[in-house]
């Protein structure tokens, strides 16, 4: 099958992890972001031209099945890719943590828009630079102690059984950017949590990650995005 993956040009955003696990899957897709008609592509589904439409990208289109929501297509794309275990309590399990990598990322997101997303992040400087200042301290500890208790209690490897699920990915994903976003934060965080540094470190040395890591088609952190660097509200 032939998937057809849509999220806006110019950034990672949430369509980097559906991403990722494409090319861990080895799937074969088309990446609408990289055409010169991507937005105009992305707005007929989200305008009406699809019965069940999507909110917002990414969207993956699976031949007649159009899946909306990251958590949702990844659901999907682990039984399909085979980047989730078989037994229901496992799928739960990993879709479960996918839920969680959500969540951590929207706190992520709200950093630098914590008054909203339809303000520029120059009309909530004050705002972002308390919330970036909890974040680092509460917010950060917490997620990051959550998952790194989570991969002790599965022996230590990965978050879900020995082989890597698409919650593995999504977190490496998340670490990446924390990297970019709060540079000495993050890297201290993570000496005190080895087993994460670890599963970065294994998901982006993966043989079909590391290739698509070097390529063109991974775009670079940018301050369009989720993840952003304002050194104004701390590393």
């Amino acid at each position: 099958m032939k998937y057809e993956l849509y999220y806006w040009p110019g950034i990672q955003g949430r369509g980097e992890f559906v991403r990722l696990a494409l090319e861990e899957g080895g799937a074969e897709y088309r990446d609408v972001a990289l055409e010169p008609d991507a937005v105009k592509r992305i707005r007929e589904y989200l305008e009406g031209a699809a019965p069940r439409p999507p909110f917002a990208p990414p969207y993956l289109k699976a031949g007649r099945r159009l899946i909306g929501q990251t958590s949702n297509i990844l659901l999907f794309l682990g039984e399909e890719l085979r980047l989730a275990p078989r037994d229901d309590a496992g799928r739960l399990w990993t879709h479960q943590l996918q839920l969680t990598v959500a969540d951590f990322v929207d706190e992520i997101h709200d950093v630098h828009h914590p008054l909203g997303p339809t303000l520029y992040y120059e009309d909530q400087k004050p705002e972002s630079k308390r919330r970036a200042s909890e974040f680092v301290s509460q917010r950060m500890p917490k997620y990051l102690g959550y998952f790194e208790n989570v991969i002790e209690r599965n022996g230590g490897g990965a978050l879900v059984g020995r082989r890597l699920t698409y919650a593995d990915l999504s977190l490496a994903q998340v670490l990446a950017g924390l990297r970019y976003a709060f540079p000495k934060s993050t890297a201290n965080a993570l000496r005190r949590r080895p087993r994460l540094a670890a599963l970065e470190d294994r998901v982006f040395a993966r043989p079909r990650v590391k290739r698509y890591v070097a390529s063109p088609r991974r775009l670079a952190f940018n301050n369009d995005d989720v993840f952003r660097r304002y050194p104004e509200l701390g590393d």
